[in-house]
C-alpha cells in the first residue's frame, strides 16, 4: 500500500496509447493557479514510462514499476528533499489529476510520501513552490519540545494552528493564539489565521508557539496585572462570574464606567465568552483596528467573567484604545459616552462579516412607503455593515426635512447605534448674591434668587427688589474675588457671565448706574494694609501692600472730592467695624533707623463679644491657597498692562477653564465673602511709576486704567509722611489714608491739585490704606466678616425631576437647523434652514440611551443635574414608534433596565460609577472602579445618571443562578478590606507582547 499516495492499490490501467494521450494532454492544457497542487515526479523513473507506453507493448521490458522518488530524498528514514534539485534534470512537475491517474495506474513504493507542492503567486511571477516553509512547533508550557513540520507558502496560518493542535493534542475548545519566534527570539502575535504563510513572512527555521487562555481569563505570556490579596494566591479566590471591579489608572473612571455597562450587556458578553468573534475578526477593514481593538476588549471580559479576580487592571485595553484614538492618550478626564462610542465603532468595524464594502448611492423618498424605504435604509446598510454590534444595538430612525423656501420635503431612514436625548432645561436659575445696603450699621445680607436663566442684570436687580424694596437702578452688581472687584457688571450684561461659584455682590448706591459727567461718582474702594518696611528690594524706596476684606462699591457727589471729604464719608461707610480714632491712644513716633528693620508679623482684629446672635456668622471666603496662587501670578505678570474690570461689551471667552482652577468654590455659611487678608504683597509705587498692573488671579479684561474715562484722575500730592519716620514733624494723626490706585488696586495712580480735591471719572479705584498697627487697634476684622442670611436661604432648592419618556419626546420634536448646519434643497438648488425632525422607526435589542447633561452653547457651558425618573422594568415605546403602514413582524418594544452609568461632579471635575444586573444572577451591583458593592433597586435612580442601557424583555433570560443574600454596604469583591498588590506578570514570565 503506498504512503499517502491516495489509493490503496493500483487499478487496471487503460491501453498505453491511452494513458500516453490523457497524460500529454493534461500536461500540455494545464495552467498554474495560485493554490493548485502539482507533484514532483522523477524524472527517471517518468523517463521509463514513456518509453514504456511509446513501445505499444505491455508486456515490453521498459515497465517502469512502482512509482519511484527515492533519488529525490537525502535518505528514506526522514524523506528530506534533496538541496538544489533541477525541474527536468531530477524531476518533473504533474498536475495534480495527472499524478493521480498514474498513481491509480501504477500504484507507489511502500512508505514513500507524495511529493504535493503548491501553486504560490509572488510578487512578479506565478510559480510551483518546490521548497516549502520548514518551521519548528512547539507549546508555550513547553518550548523545549519541538517537532518540525513542513508548509506551503500558500497555506493558512490556520492549518498551522491545526497541525499543532493535533501534534499536542490541544483540544479545538481551549482558546489559543500563535507566535512566531525567531533567531534572536524577539516574538510577533500571528493575529490573523487566514493570512498565508508568504504574506506572514514566515520563514525556514522559525519557531511557531501556541498558548493557550488561563481559567481565569489571562494569557500565560502577557498575563494582564491582578488586583489581589498579597497574602492569598490568586486561583484561591472563586467570586461570582462578572462581579469584578476594574482598577483605576489615573482618571480612568470614565472607561471603567462604559466597560462595567458593556460587560453587564448579555448578548455581546455571551458572544466574547463563546468565542464566537474568533471566527469574524476583520483584519483587512481600513476602518478597523486590525481586530486588536476587539481582541483587547475580549481579554477584559474574559478575565472579568472567570469568577476568579478580585478587580482587574485594565492597562492593555487602555494602551490599545490610546494608540488607535490619540483623543484617549494619557490619563485626562473624558467623557464616557465618547469612550462608549469609539468602542462601539471600533469592535463593529474589528469584527464585520463584510470584507468588501460596496458604494451604495442612497435614494430620497419620492413619495415611496415608509415601509419600502425603510426596509431599503436597513438592507443597504447590511450591505456594508453586519456585525454583532449592527445585531444588538443598531436601529432605524426616520429623518424628515422640509424646506421654508419651497417646501419640499426628504425623507431619508438612517441606522442609530444609541439616542441621544436632550432633557427639559428650566428657563430659571439660582443665584445666591450678597446684598450690601447703604446704611453703615446693616451686615451684608445673603439672598437666594430665582432669575432668568437667559436674563440680564438688571433682571438680578429686580428680583432683589422684591425683597429688598430698592429700585433696580440703585443697585450696582460686581463679582468680587480675593478682595478686589474681579468684574463690574454693567445692567444690560448677560446673566450667562456669571457663574454659580462666583462670589456675586450687590451693593445700594444713593442713585442709578453712574455714566460719565454725572453729578456723582462711583468709587470702588479697596482696603490695604502697608508693611512695617520698605522693599528696597524691587527698586523702589516705597511700602509693599496687600489687600484685604471686603471691597466696597459708593456714589459720592462730585462736589466731596476731597480728601476731608471722602475721609470723613469712608469713616461713617466703616463705622460698623472701625471705632473712632481715639488722640489718648496715638502710636508713639519711631526713630528713622527703625524703618528698616523687619517687624514680626502681628495677629490682626481686636477681641469681639462671644453673644453673637446666630444670624451672625463669619462671612463666606476664599480658599487660602487661591490667594497665594493669585500671589505668584500677580508677581509674574507685574509690569503688563492693566486691565480696566468695568468695560463695556466684554465677554468671558475661555475664562472658564482658567477661572475653575483659580477660584475657590461657592460660599458657604461660616465662611467670609472674602478672605481676611490677602497675602499677595506688592509695591505701591507712586505716581506713574506703576502704569502695569498685575491680574487679580482671574483673566483681566478691559483697557489700561490710564486711557479712555480713567484718564481723568488727578490726585493732590500727599504732603504727610506715609509710613515711619519721614519726617521729624509730627503730622495729623488719621486711622488710614486715601490713595488713587488701579483696577487691582495694586499701583498707585495720578498727581494732585493745589487744593486737595480729586477729579474722577465714572468709575475710580481708591485705596484705604491703613497702618499695621492702627489697622490691629481700630478696624475689627471679624465683625467685618460678619453677615445675615435671608430666610430664602433656608428654603431647599427642589430638583426637578422629568420622565424619560418627556425626554424621548423632545428628541422627536420638529426643530431649526442652526446657521452652521444648513440643509442643501435640490429644489432651490441653495442651503436652507430647513425644519428637521426625527422619529423612531425600528428598535434594537439593547437600546442605549444618552442623557445630554453636558450642555455647551457659543455663551456658556453647564451641568444639568436634572433628576430623570427611568423606569427598571417594562419601559414601553410603542407610543414613540411610528405605525407600520402595512403589517410587519415587529418585534416587541418593551424594555427592561440592565445598566447605567453615572456621573457625579461639574464640567471641570467629576468622578463616573455604574450600576449593572448580573446576567446569571438577576442581582443589581454597583462599579467604582475596584470597588463593587450590592446595589437596591430604588438606589439607582439618581441626577448623575447618564448612560442607560435597556435590553428588550423578550431576549432576557431568566437567572442560572439563585441570586446572592446581598450584605449591608458590604464591598462584594472584599478587596478594600485588604492590602492589595499590584502584580506584574511579565517580571515572572517571558513576554512576547511587541506591539
Amino acid at each position: 500500500m503506498a504512503a499517502n499516495g491516495g489509493t490503496e492499490s493500483a487499478t487496471e490501467p487503460p491501453g498505453l496509447e491511452t494513458q500516453r494521450r490523457e497524460i500529454e494532454n493534461l500536461n500540455r492544457n494545464q495552467q498554474l493557479r495560485a493554490g493548485d497542487s502539482w507533484y514532483l515526479l522523477d524524472k527517471r523513473w517518468y523517463g521509463q514510462w514513456k518509453e514504456y507506453v511509446d513501445t505499444g507493448d505491455q508486456n515490453s521490458s521498459s515497465y517502469p514499476g512502482k512509482i519511484d522518488n527515492a533519488e529525490l530524498f537525502e535518505d528514506l528514514d526522514s524523506y528530506h528533499l534533496k538541496e538544489r534539485l533541477a525541474e527536468n534534470e531530477d524531476f518533473v512537475l504533474l498536475p495534480a489529476e495527472a499524478w493521480h491517474k498514474l498513481l491509480s495506474w501504477y500504484d507507489m513504493m511502500d512508505d514513500q510520501p507524495a511529493l504535493e507542492r503548491k501553486v504560490i503567486d509572488l510578487p512578479s511571477t506565478v510559480k510551483v513552490e518546490i521548497y516549502p516553509v520548514e518551521v519548528h512547533l512547539c507549546l508555550f508550557s513547553n518550548l523545549e519540545n519541538t517537532v518540525t513540520a513542513q508548509f506551503s507558502r500558500a497555506d493558512k496560518i490556520h492549518t498551522i494552528q491545526q497541525q499543532i493542535r493535533q501534534q499536542f493534542m490541544v483540544s479545538e475548545s481551549s482558546e489559543c493564539r500563535l507566535w512566531m519566534r525567531n533567531t534572536d527570539t524577539s516574538s510577533e502575535r500571528l493575529r490573523n489565521l487566514n493570512m498565508t504563510v508568504l504574506d506572514a513572512c514566515l520563514s525556514c527555521g522559525m519557531t511557531v508557539i501556541m498558548e493557550t487562555r488561563n481559567a481565569d481569563g489571562t494569557w500565560p505570556t502577557s498575563r494582564p496585572q491582578i488586583m489581589r490579596n498579597s497574602a492569598e494566591d490568586q486561583d484561591s479566590y472563586r467570586g461570582s462570574p462578572g462581579v469584578c471591579g476594574l482598577t483605576n489608572l489615573g482618571n480612568t473612571c470614565f472607561m471603567n464606567s462604559a466597560l462595567q455597562c458593556l460587560s453587564n450587556t448579555p448578548p455581546l458578553t455571551e458572544y466574547f465568552l463563546k468565542n464566537l468573534y474568533l471566527d469574524e475578526l476583520n483584519f483587512s477593514n481600513p476602518l478597523g483596528m486590525k481586530g486588536e481593538i476587539a481582541e483587547a476588549y475580549a481579554d477584559v471580559v474574559k478575565q472579568m467573567w472567570s469568577g476568579r479576580h478580585f478587580s482587574v487592571v485594565p492597562r492593555v485595553f487602555k494602551t490599545k484604545v490610546g494608540h488607535f484614538a490619540s483623543q484617549f492618550l494619557g490619563y485626562q478626564q473624558h467623557d464616557s459616552q465618547e469612550l462608549l462610542s469609539f468602542l462601539l465603532d471600533g469592535l463593529h468595524e474589528d469584527l464585520n462579516r463584510v470584507k468588501t464594502k460596496e458604494y451604495i448611492e442612497l435614494r430620497d423618498a419620492d413619495g415611496r412607503p415608509d415601509q419600502e424605504v425603510a426596509e431599503e435604509a436597513w438592507r443597504n446598510h447590511l450591505r456594508r455593515n453586519d456585525s454583532v454590534i449592527v445585531d444588538t444595538f443598531h436601529g432605524l430612525f426616520k429623518s424628515t426635512l422640509v424646506c421654508p423656501e419651497c417646501h419640499k420635503v426628504s425623507v431619508t431612514f438612517d441606522p442609530f447605534c444609541y439616542l441621544s436625548v436632550p432633557l427639559p432645561v428650566s428657563k430659571d436659575r439660582v443665584l445666591e448674591v450678597f446684598y450690601v445696603s447703604l446704611d453703615p450699621g446693616a451686615k451684608p445680607t445673603q439672598y437666594r434668587l430665582i432669575v432668568p436663566k437667559a436674563g440680564r442684570i438688571f433682571d438680578l436687580c429686580a428680583a432683589l427688589t422684591q425683597a429688598t424694596d430698592i429700585p433696580p437702578n440703585q443697585m450696582a452688581v460686581a463679582d468680587v474675588f480675593n478682595h478686589r472687584f474681579y468684574r463690574i457688571f454693567r445692567p444690560d450684561e448677560s446673566l450667562s457671565c456669571i457663574l454659580d461659584r462666583d462670589d456675586i455682590f450687590v451693593y445700594e448706591l444713593n442713585s442709578g448706574f453712574l455714566d460719565q459727567g454725572s453729578e456723582e461718582a462711583l468709587l470702588a474702594v479697596y482696603m490695604r494694609e502697608r508693611s512695617h518696611y520698605r522693599d528696597y528690594g524691587s527698586g523702589s524706596n516705597s511700602y509693599g501692600t496687600s489687600l484685604f476684606g471686603h471691597p466696597l462699591l459708593m456714589s459720592i457727589p462730585r462736589t466731596r472730592c476731597t480728601r476731608d471729604d471722602l475721609y470723613e464719608l469712608f469713616s461713617e461707610r466703616l463705622a460698623r467695624y472701625v471705632r473712632p480714632f481715639d488722640p489718648s491712644e496715638e502710636v508713639e513716633e519711631e526713630d528713622e533707623d527703625e524703618e528698616d528693620e523687619l517687624y514680626t508679623a502681628q495677629t490682626n482684629g481686636v477681641s469681639d463679644d462671644e453673644g453673637e446672635e446666630d444670624l451672625e456668622v463669619a462671612g463666606p471666603s476664599k480658599k487660602e491657597e487661591e490667594k497665594q496662587e493669585t500671589a505668584q501670578t500677580e508677581e509674574h505678570n507685574s509690569g503688563q498692562s492693566e486691565a480696566s474690570l468695568n468695560s463695556k461689551g466684554e465677554e468671558r471667552a475661555d475664562e472658564e477653564s482658567s477661572i475653575e482652577q483659580d477660584r475657590g468654590s461657592s460660599t458657604e455659611e461660616g465662611q467670609s465673602a472674602c478672605s481676611s487678608t490677602d497675602t499677595n504683597s506688592q509695591d505701591a509705587t507712586d505716581g506713574d511709576q506703576g502704569a502695569g498692573a498685575e491680574p487679580s488671579g482671574k483673566e483681566e479684561e478691559g483697557v489700561e486704567d490710564g486711557e479712555g474715562a480713567a484718564a481723568h484722575i488727578f490726585v493732590k500730592p500727599d504732603t504727610r509722611p506715609v509710613g515711619r519716620g519721614r519726617s521729624t514733624e509730627k503730622p495729623k494723626k488719621a486711622l488710614f489714608t486715601i490713595q488713587m490706585v488701579n483696577s487691582n488696586g495694586t499701583t498707585e495712580r495720578g498727581t494732585g491739585d493745589v487744593d486737595g480735591s480729586f477729579s474722577f471719572s465714572s468709575l475710580t479705584y481708591i485705596a484705604i490704606d491703613w497702618d499695621p498697627d492702627m489697622k490691629k487697634k481700630y478696624y475689627n476684622e471679624n465683625e467685618a466678616e460678619k453677615y445675615i442670611k435671608h430666610p430664602s436661604m433656608d428654603i431647599p432648592h427642589q430638583q426637578t425631576i422629568v420622565q424619560l419618556q418627556e425626554c424621548i419626546e423632545l428628541f422627536t420634536t420638529v426643530e431649526t437647523l442652526e446657521e452652521e448646519n444648513p440643509w442643501y434643497c435640490p429644489m432651490c438648488k441653495k442651503h436652507q434652514l430647513a425644519t428637521k425632525k426625527l422619529d423612531l422607526w425600528s428598535l434594537p435589542e439593547v437600546l442605549i440611551i444618552h442623557l445630554k447633561r453636558f450642555s455647551y452653547t457659543k455663551y456658556s457651558r453647564e451641568k444639568l443635574d436634572t433628576v430623570v425618573d427611568f423606569p427598571l422594568l417594562g419601559l414601553n415605546f410603542s407610543d414613540f414608534l411610528l405605525k407600520k403602514t402595512v403589517n410587519s413582524d415587529d418585534p416587541p418594544c418593551t424594555y427592561d433596565l440592565i445598566s447605567v452609568s453615572n456621573h457625579y461632579g461639574g464640567l471641570r471635575d467629576g468622578h463616573y460609577t455604574s450600576y449593572a444586573r448580573n446576567k446569571d444572577n438577576g442581582q443589581w451591583y454597583y462599579f467604582d472602579d475596584s470597588k463593587v458593592t450590592y446595589a437596591r433597586e430604588e438606589q439607582i435612580m439618581t441626577n448623575a445618571a447618564y448612560l442607560l442601557f435597556y435590553q428588550r424583555q423578550d431576549k432576557i433570560r431568566q437567572p442560572s443562578v439563585p441570586p446572592p443574600v446581598p450584605a449591608t454596604d458590604q464591598p462584594v469583591n472584599h478587596i478594600t478590606a485588604q492590602t492589595t498588590d499590584e502584580v506584574d506578570a511579565n517580571s515572572s514570565c517571558v513576554s512576547m507582547e511587541t506591539d
